[in-house]
Parts: C-alpha cells; structure tokens; sequence
C-alpha cells in the first residue's frame, strides 16, 4: 500500500467519521508499511500495512485509533 492510498483510505473514512474539511498530513514510518497519520493536533494515528492489505484493513485501524482518541 502506498502513501496516496493511505491518504485516500483516511480522508474518505474522516468524512464517515463527520470530520468536516479535515486537515491531515500522512508521512511514513521508520519501516515499510507504516504510516503516520496526523490530524490537526489533536489526533496521531499509526498505521501498519503490508502488501496485500486491504483498504478495508486500514479503515478499521482509523475507526479504531481516532475513537479511542476521541
């Protein structure tokens, strides 16, 4: 899974969540398949996927992460 995928897969699932116009920022982990997601300041998500994830796979890890954190 690529960078763009996982911002893709992040904007579309902040919307489901009713985040309006969210300002996120995605950069890589220190190893392959991991990814930083920050959202504004106020919400930091770490998300792990390797090849053959799935979208769905990182949708949970959003929905899971930014609910704890809400």
């Amino acid at each position: 899974m690529e960078h763009h995928d996982v911002e893709r897969i992040a904007r579309a699932t902040l919307k489901e969540l009713g985040v309006a116009s969210p300002n996120i920022t995605v950069t890589e982990g220190p190893q392959h398949g991991q990814f930083r997601v920050d959202i504004g300041a106020s919400h930091h998500l770490k998300i792990k996927c390797g090849q053959g994830s799935t979208p769905q796979w990182v949708r949970a890890q959003i929905f899971e992460q930014y609910l704890a954190q809400s």
